[in-house]
């Protein structure tokens, strides 16, 4: 991603939050990296950098209301007990990306949660354990997969998920806050930081 750009407001911002609209500054604003908790938003985010593969964020944030509604919200033990059925639905709502593989691995990875959650709990247990601890030896947005992503990525597939990724895994992990990547002059940053700070890891 580009560096730090000053948008109309005068404020600095990392680069890539200049490239939409007022929705898409509002998610850099407001969510992206900010730290989660909710077993509900993790699943979301997750699956949704799946099916940016190959497309832009902006594409997929534009539809992320449709996505809600198309998949129960997100409640990933409901999408568990999809059938074919409910495939087709899905292959059939225009207001999704309609991609048989992406929403077949959303299925099998809603399965694959409800393990996780046997296991750990919860799934921002699993998850949080997968932080990045060492933010201050590296440059934000200086790697497109760094080693933990890539640790991440190879667990979960493992573990038999899908459609997930060094880079999206990564992606994953700025959205949710599993490091702080906002730029060192984005106006965000320093508010990451204390929302980090303040964050009881699960």
């Amino acid at each position: 991603m580009p560096n730090s750009e000053t948008l109309p407001d005068k404020q600095n911002r990392c680069g890539w939050a200049q490239q939409g609209d007022d929705a898409y500054i509002a998610y850099h604003d407001t969510e992206w990296g900010f730290p989660v908790a909710d077993d509900r938003r993790l699943f979301e985010k997750l699956t949704l950098e799946s099916f940016q593969s190959g497309l832009s964020w902006r594409t997929i944030l534009s539809k992320r209301d449709n996505f809600r509604a198309a998949f129960d919200h997100f409640d990933f033990g409901k999408i568990a007990a999809y059938d074919s059925r409910d495939i087709d639905r899905l292959l059939s709502d225009a207001g999704i990306v309609r991609h048989r593989g992406k929403i077949e691995a959303t299925i099998n990875n809603a399965k694959r949660a409800q393990e996780m959650v046997a296991d750990y709990g919860s799934l921002a247990a699993y998850f949080w354990q997968h932080e990045m601890k060492n933010q201050d030896q590296r440059l934000p947005q200086s790697e497109t997969a760094p080693k933990e992503a890539v640790m991440l990525s190879k667990d979960l597939k493992k573990r038999g998920w899908k459609f997930v990724g060094p880079t999206t895994v990564f992606s994953f992990m700025q959205a949710m806050g599993l490091v702080n990547d906002h730029t060192a002059d984005c106006v965000i940053r320093d508010k990451v930081h204390q929302a980090r700070q303040a964050f009881v890891r699960p």
